[in-house]
């Protein structure tokens, strides 16, 4: 043990610890005692005694393997109060007392891997995408049930009955808890990515509701990202962490203080994070260089593109349009087809970008999508066609869900009007 100190110290450093290992101890708990809600209590019961046992005999040389054999030592306690009542339990008692790794075997690369085996169980293909989301944030991301809930648009109590399922199908189904092999890996790293691009994505422009922004959201995937990248550093990971910061480089300009959408043309560039850009572009740099990046890392590309220019017609149109072809040619989808007509329209005038999105919607494909509509009415507008233009906001504006979207769209369908 180290050198005593004051129990505000203590506390403080335990907080400390809690705050920025709690996860990394929680993924070598969840290997050592094998069970989720189990792990979670062990993980508590571990830091509380912390703040009085260091008080007493000092902080020990390596505090995270100190908590995690307390925490086992915990769920020992935990199972044999219950094997009193229900004897099955005991099988599990006799897997989790047996001999396992000692104290000073807990090295960081230990709990490196502990992580990435966590990770990859909550985003196992065999959970359903909402499941995927709900278990990754709340075991790993740490936030409560009423956090996702809100983010989400759900109920705590829908939310945990989810998180609830995830746990029994892990344990039922004998989910392995370990990172793939290397030939299942790009498989099972697309259900990651898609989960933390799909938290960062509701925190950038949320679904529905008040506000436009959820920073606790796109803050909790760019931590998984960078998480992750240091955990597998793949040329995709690589290119989803570029995508994020470059995205939320932009944050300080895409609202003003009344919480109003400023649509990117008419953003104060001076407030974009250019620190973030210079790290997502060198990350954009990095995974293409290694010739085997995929859609987050085009994505990215066409992102630093944006990023590269001083104003909105100093920006290189033709090489956003032909990211957009090459985004098309790896995962063609019919939203990736309406943000390329836009930079089509950019290139080559509305007219040429009109032709496209009226082509997609003909098809029947995104009629429900308010910013086909939205995108749609504003090339109107600039075409001076009022009458079209405002046909097409009105619908825009009864399938948008998010405040500050319907407040932009309102907005515009006034300024028709004058």
């Amino acid at each position: 043990m180290g050198a005593k100190s004051s129990p505000g110290k203590i506390k403080s450093a335990v907080d400390e610890l809690y705050r920025t290992q709690s996860c990394r101890i929680f993924a070598t708990l969840v290997r050592v005692i094998g069970d989720f809600d189990l792990a979670e209590e062990a993980l508590h019961d571990a830091f509380a005694v912390a703040i009085d046992k260091w008080s007493t005999d000092g902080v020990p040389a390596n505090p995270m393997a100190w908590l995690v054999s307390t925490g086992r030592f915990k769920a020992i306690d935990t199972i044999r109060r219950r094997a009193r009542f229900n004897s099955k339990i005991e099988e599990s008692l006799g897997d989790l007392t047996e001999p396992t790794t000692e104290i000073e075997d807990f090295d960081e690369e230990t709990f490196k891997d502990d992580l990435l085996r966590l990770i990859f169980t909550c985003c196992h293909p065999a959970l359903s995408p909402n499941a995927q989301i709900a278990l990754t944030l709340r075991e790993i991301c740490g936030l409560t049930t009423e956090e996702i809930a809100s983010a989400f648009l759900s109920t705590p109590v829908t939310i945990a009955q989810r998180i609830v399922r995830a746990k029994s199908k892990i344990r039922d189904a004998k989910i392995p808890y370990e990172v793939p092999e290397r030939e299942a890996l790009p498989e099972r790293l697309d259900s990651v990515l898609s989960v933390i691009y799909l938290v960062f994505n509701e925190g950038y422009s949320a679904s529905s509701g008040s506000q436009a922004i959820r920073t606790e959201l796109t803050g909790k995937a760019i931590h998984l990202g960078r998480m992750l990248l240091k955990l597998l550093p793949d040329a995709e990971v690589m290119g989803l962490l570029a995508l994020m910061l470059l995205h939320e480089s932009r944050r300080s300009a895409r609202i003003d203080n009344e919480g109003n959408l400023i649509l990117l043309e008419d953003q104060n560039r001076s407030l974009w994070d250019r620190a973030k850009i210079a790290e997502g572009t060198q990350l954009v740099q990095q995974a293409i260089a290694t010739q085997e990046f995929g859609v987050y890392t085009i994505q990215a590309a066409i992102s630093s593109v944006h990023a590269r220019a001083a104003t909105v017609e100093e920006t290189d149109w033709g090489e956003i349009v032909a990211g957009y072809d090459l985004l098309m040619q790896a995962e063609p989808s019919s939203i990736i087809e309406l943000n390329r007509a836009v930079a089509v329209a950019m290139r080559d005038g509305p007219e040429s970008g009109l032709h496209i999105i009226d082509a997609i919607l003909e098809r029947g494909d995104l009629a429900e999508y308010h910013l086909a509509h939205a995108a749609r009415a504003d090339l109107n507008r600039r075409l001076g066609r009022k009458a079209d233009a405002e046909t097409a906001y009105q619908l825009a504006l009864s399938l948008a869900k998010q405040e500050p979207e319907r407040r932009f769209l309102e907005r515009r369908l006034r300024e028709l009007n004058k």
